[in-house]
């Protein structure tokens, strides 16, 4: 299965490798985001390997070089001024100029570039559309968790509904351009399809509302029975009534495919073996708000809910040393550590296991480490080579070892174990043995009015009892409010509900709410506090199996024909294995039916947020289903994040972490350009101050003596410029700053 991360950074060394100049070495200049990016994927060491002897930032003050230069940048209108500022006025700021734009150039830049006098000095130019975080090998994100408040916030007053909806549309479009990079990257074409919500209208700034929705059609045409025979009037006014989020963003996504394929005919490039087309599903937050509530009881997901990681991916802990003593140490949570992704999906329990089985393993394979001592020279020169990997390795195993002990604390100082019962049973609707759960509030009311249950747990209780029910009465409500003890934010967050289309307070006369969609129960599991599955399994499951309705999964264009579920899993025969492959397969059983390269591809994008069990599964459905699947969002979020937003959304995200100042009340900009513009503005330095030096006005022989090292310094600086030898020296001595 092809990893994001080494797409990624295979694209990006492949960009550097391209340039060959004749004197061998060349200079890389970034820009503050396309540096972020580069170091996301590949580390300093793997760049400077590429025969680059200098990594400049564009926006800095830049002495001329006598090398050929390679810029990996953002297609800014800032950007591409400052390529041209390099190259004009009699200035040559390198030999040469290599421009790769992390994302497609504008037509209207390329014209400003190729019509300036930096022309002449542009040896090549190619778009590399791998504008998106690579978080895992079959995870992608935005990072833009702003977004959550431009698609649910609902907008301040009736007259703010137009530039709101523009703004969100403006992100949307941003965010279409990113999802159509991912599929680039992967060489996939796919079909595409979205949600369509049929139990609640659009929601935040896209709520059918005069200010947005076309003018009424005139009297008289709704006597026409058929869609077509009443008119485009018509159809434009009720068009508002299903313009979601996700088919928006489908539609976009779908648009800027197209246009790539118009510009790039060969895409998709033909695999060998052939690869079915893969679907790029569309959804959003709004599908499953039960999911983000639930404590998940996965390595991954319990941790990142219980502790306090940053991002996902930062963690500090204590670390004891060699000599006993304790100190603070950031650990990185990433596809390089390889404990990490071997436990990372697995229930708690088994993690615990594994990590145990594989530490004394670890220990007992390296035993001459723990003071047996060498047998002979040769022992001891292996032990002193193999001696920063153990140290390494001894490390990444007391780091989870202590996230899994620190988990296992709160479980039990937290009471997880009874709150999880009541999540699971309201999640599910069903108890343990597969009954309904009569006892349900019994059970919930000691727990929320205990004082050792804290409020963020009794939160999600309340929220998730509440759409357990489909709604309770506002005495209820209140009443459970009162229990809980919550605060009026906390209170807040769980009225927010309603912003995503969950209805919270119910009447007498009110009916079920119909959902087309509803969670499957898992009977396979085995632990008790882990029967529920998110929304987004059963979504894959029924489109795998060509059983997902259309109505509620529309596709945006064409779609597949129609196969029976069990020819929709064939793979195509695999052929025999080609001694010159890139990774041997000889130490490893092939198995049968299925070819590494020929697997269909289901790419998710999530948009307001993805859980992390929802990523978790992903990768158990790319095994199960025989699929490579991916999953992608604006970002990534856990529980305490969800709970967080949902107090400030009312109030355009005022106060959050990802937005504090709230998201922008201005409508969009004047066009697509300023706005990415915008987004990736870096501002330039101060000019630097030449020192002004004090001249002795009576002493001849001082100022003769100035004039002369300051000449000797300038004609030094002018010879050393462009020696190879003298890089070659920063290099070793480590004076690059990425």
């Amino acid at each position: 299965m092809a990893s994001l991360i080494t797409a990624v950074r295979s694209k990006l060394l492949q960009a550097i490798r391209s340039v060959n100049p004749p004197g061998r070495w060349k200079i890389l200049v970034v820009d503050e985001h396309s540096q972020k990016l580069l170091g996301s994927v590949l580390k300093q060491f793997d760049i400077l390997e590429e025969n680059v002897t200098l990594i400049e930032s564009i926006s800095s003050h830049r002495e001329p070089q006598q090398f050929e230069a390679v810029y990996l940048l953002m297609p800014t209108t800032q950007n591409v001024n400052r390529i041209i500022k390099d190259f004009s006025d009699g200035r040559q700021q390198y030999l040469g100029a290599h421009l790769f734009f992390v994302d497609g150039l504008s037509e209207t830049l390329f014209e400003h570039l190729t019509t300036s006098p930096a022309e002449p000095h542009l040896k090549g130019l190619q778009d590399l559309f791998v504008n998106f975080w690579a978080t895992e090998a079959q995870t992608f994100s935005l990072q833009s968790p702003g977004l959550f408040f431009n698609a649910y916030s609902p907008p301040r007053n009736e007259a703010a509904f137009k530039s709101a909806r523009s703004k969100l549309e403006e992100e949307l479009r941003f965010v279409s351009k990113t999802i159509a990079n991912v599929c680039i990257t992967l060489n996939e074409f796919p079909y595409v399809r979205y949600y369509m919500p049929t139990h609640h209208a659009p929601l935040g700034p896209l709520k059918p509302n005069d200010q947005t929705r076309a003018p009424p059609p005139p009297e008289g045409s709704s006597r026409w029975r058929t869609n077509l025979a009443r008119g485009d009037a018509a159809r434009a006014y009720e068009v508002a009534d299903t313009d979601f989020v996700t088919k928006l963003l489908a539609f976009m996504v779908q648009q800027n495919l197209d246009e790539y394929r118009r510009i790039n005919p060969e895409f998709p490039k033909a695999s060998d073996p052939p690869r079915p087309r893969g679907t790029l599903i569309i959804t959003d937050r709004s599908m499953d708000t039960i999911a983000p509530f639930i404590h998940e009881f996965t390595y991954q997901a319990m941790c990142n809910d219980l502790l306090q990681i940053d991002d996902g991916t930062k963690y500090m802990y204590k670390f004891q040393s060699s000599v006993g003593s304790y100190e603070d140490k950031i650990a990185t949570l990433s596809d390089a550590d390889s404990v990490w992704t071997t436990v990372r999906h697995m229930h708690m329990r088994e993690a615990i296991d594994k990590l145990m089985a594989d530490f004394n393993k670890f220990m007992e394979e390296n035993a001459g480490f723990k003071g047996e001592g060498a047998a002979s020279l040769n022992d001891m020169k292996d032990m002193l080579a193999n001696l920063p990997q153990y140290q390494e390795q001894r490390e990444k195993f007391s780091l989870h070892l202590n996230m899994a002990q620190d988990c296992m604390n709160l479980f039990e100082k937290h009471k997880l174990p009874l709150v999880a019962n009541v999540e699971q049973c309201c999640a599910t609707g069903l108890t343990a043995e597969g009954k309904t759960p009569k006892t349900l509030v019994e059970e919930m009311v000691p727990l929320l009015d205990s004082q050792e249950v804290i409020n963020a747990n009794k939160v999600r209780m309340v929220a998730l009892y509440i759409q357990h029910r489909d709604g309770v009465p506002d005495e209820d409500r209140r009443r459970l409010y009162q229990h809980a003890r919550l605060s009026m934010a906390d209170q807040d967050a769980v009225n927010s509900l309603v912003h995503l289309g969950v209805r919270i307070s119910r009447g007498p006369s009110d009916k079920d709410t119909k959902k087309k969609l509803k969670h499957k129960t898992c009977s396979d599991d085995e632990y008790e506090l882990s029967r529920y599955r998110p929304l987004l399994r059963t979504v894959i499951e029924e489109h795998c199996a060509n059983k997902l309705d259309p109505a509620l999964f529309p596709y945006v264009k064409d779609s597949p024909a129609v196969l029976s579920p069990a020819a929709s899993l064939k793979q195509t025969t695999p052929q025999t294995t080609s001694l010159r492959s890139a990774k041997p397969s000889w130490h490893k059983a092939v198995r049968p039916n299925v070819h590494a390269e020929s697997k269909q591809r289901v790419i998710v994008f999530v948009v307001g947020g993805m859980t992390y069990s929802e990523i978790r599964e992903a990768y158990s459905l790319s095994t199960s289903l025989n699929k490579d699947i991916y999953i992608g969002s604006t970002h990534a979020i856990t529980p305490r994040n969800f709970v967080d937003d949902l107090r400030v959304v009312e109030i355009a995200g005022v106060g959050s972490r990802a937005v504090p100042n709230g998201v922008s009340l201005a409508g969009a900009h004047h066009s697509y350009q300023d706005y990415y513009d915008e987004k990736y503005l870096s501002p330039d330095p101060p000019a630097p101050q030449r020192p002004t030096l004090p001249v002795p006005k009576d002493s001849k022989h001082s100022a003769s003596k100035l004039v002369k090292t300051l000449s000797s310094t300038s004609s030094a600086s002018m010879i050393g410029s462009g020696t190879v030898e003298k890089e070659e020296k920063k290099k070793k001595k480590g004076l690059f700053r990425f």
